[in-house]
């Protein structure tokens, strides 16, 4: 494998990789936001450098969520979940400790790749186990509620969208939600529910979706844009 290092004006560095491996070229952004990029030996150092001009919107995004997580998770760090308190400290080695709902994260680097992902497995663990224990009972009482039927829930993680409702009305829900208020998971819960009903976003969907949020629909879809999976 043959490496370059390049400073480019708006994304920075980026580190290009010719590797035997590869089928095409693949984009990554690390936690202190330099870029690498590996490509193939039948692709060219400019051909690669080109694909990373031609993307670099969506690097620029990356990065700026990069810099979310890195302002985020930082030392003496408190997140309040549905079910649990979480402290972030620093420590001498990476580790958690658990006294009764509150849950301590230790770590000794919050600028190491690997002690970012340690946070945030742990946090995505507990993420999950809220997610699972709240979000199926609470989309039942909403469905009794307003004389929806579905079929089955699962509980998954994904930073693509909030949830979404099959063909035969199977509903998936992100545990990424969590993060969110509770008006807004009821609202992602409520817009999947009509989906069993409606299977587009037409005016019919939007008519029903109001019916069962007092009107607010497009004021809840507008307020949860301002919220993102990648950051707590």
């Amino acid at each position: 494998m043959a490496s370059q290092v390049v400073q480019l004006k708006h994304i920075g560095k980026v580190t290009f990789s010719q590797n035997q491996r590869s089928k095409n070229i693949k984009l990554s952004v690390k936690p202190d936001k330099s870029v690498l990029v590996s490509f193939p030996f039948f692709v060219t150092p400019k051909e690669a450098l080109a694909f990373v001009t031609k993307n670099e919107q969506w690097v620029l995004k990356q990065q700026s969520k990069m810099q979310a997580r890195l302002t985020t998770l930082k030392p003496d760090t408190e997140i309040e979940t549905k079910l649990h308190k979480i402290q972030i400290v620093q420590g001498e080695k990476k580790e958690t400790k658990r006294k009764g709902n509150t849950i301590t994260i230790s770590v000794p680097d919050f600028e190491d790749e690997e002690s970012i992902a340690f946070i945030e497995n742990i946090l995505t663990t507990i993420y999950r186990y809220e997610a699972k224990r709240l979000l199926p009972v609470r989309i039942s009482d909403l469905a009794k509620k307003y004389g929806f039927n579905y079929n089955k829930v699962t509980i998954r993680n994904n930073r693509r969208n909030w949830g979404s409702c099959s063909s035969k009305n199977n509903i998936s829900l992100n545990l990424q939600m969590m993060k969110l208020p509770v008006k807004l998971i009821d609202y992602i819960l409520l817009h999947e529910l009509v989906h069993t009903e409606i299977k587009n976003h037409g005016p019919k969907f939007w008519e029903r979706l109001n019916q069962i949020t007092d009107g607010k629909a497009r004021e809840l879809a507008r307020e949860i844009k301002k919220y993102s999976t990648y950051t707590l």
